[in-house]
């Protein structure tokens, strides 16, 4: 497997700040979530057309394992736009020779009628117009697609070449009350992309804890991808970006790549 972190994680750094950190540790990749105070991809500076061929010279060997949108694809207020939004990145990842973007069903855990079928829709044009880039739109285990056997028929109908799963290990185990054996045997042959955290549960919230510290069966889950000969990316989301006071990412991006190491053996 290959490992990459989340920009999600260092809200405050520049690009050249996480390329520098993701070699020096000996990251395979980095999943593009924002840099510095741009969330949108397509304006981050370094993504811009004067700067993109310097980027791609500064990656060097490191990858974007990712570029992941903020786009919603079973949301009817403003379709249109988060349609042109996964457009536009699956226009950029093509430019920056990466292989995936991420879009999401909902938010919502539970969908009004009508929002499978315009969800539905949505993904085939999506995925039809990321073929002709080489650029695959993955949807993530989140929000309604927290429960895998509804996420497996939506697979299922969407009956295309071009598409796939990015498992987020956290939300179907946690928020969908899934055990992981359940999850890969609806979608194991779907997944295409790995989210890992780890959490508990304090007074009803979710308290999210570096890799380890928590109570969610990683070790297991590691292994069913072992099982399903998953050899792509264990991405890191630390969700600092949403929560300010989590740890440091100097500190978890140098701890993370030594725990996954010890996981994945």
């Amino acid at each position: 497997m290959k490992y990459s972190f989340s920009t999600l994680g260092c809200p405050n750094w520049s690009f050249d700040d996480v390329v520098s950190t993701a070699k020096d540790l000996g990251y395979d990749g980095v999943e593009i979530r924002g840099v510095a105070n741009e969330l949108f991809a397509p304006k981050i500076k370094a993504f811009t057309e004067d700067n993109l061929a310097k980027s791609i010279k500064r990656l060097g060997n490191l990858e974007i394992s990712c570029l992941t949108s903020n786009a919603c694809i079973a949301v009817k207020e403003n379709n249109i736009n988060h349609y042109n939004e996964a457009v536009a990145y699956m226009d950029l990842a093509s430019k920056l020779g990466v292989k995936y973007i991420r879009v999401m069903c909902s938010n919502r855990a539970m969908l009004d009628e009508g929002d499978y079928d315009l969800a539905l829709a949505t993904y085939i044009r999506l995925a039809r117009h990321g073929e002709k880039l080489g650029v695959t739109p993955l949807i993530e285990t989140n929000g309604m697609f927290c429960d895998s056997a509804l996420l497996k028929k939506f697979m299922l109908d969407a009956k295309e070449a071009n598409i796939g799963i990015l498992w987020d290990i956290h939300h179907p185990y946690r928020y969908g009350r899934e055990d992981i054996a359940t999850t890969i045997a609806n979608i194991g042959s779907f997944i295409k992309y790995v989210h890992i955290k780890d959490s508990i549960r304090l007074n009803g919230s979710t308290v999210y804890k570096m890799l380890g510290a928590g109570d969610l069966p990683l070790k297991q889950a590691i292994d069913a991808l072992k099982g399903i000969g998953y050899d792509g990316y264990v991405t890191l989301e630390w969700v600092k970006r949403w929560q300010p006071d989590l740890e440091e990412p100097g500190i978890v991006f140098a701890r993370y790549i030594d725990d996954i190491k010890v996981l994945c053996k």
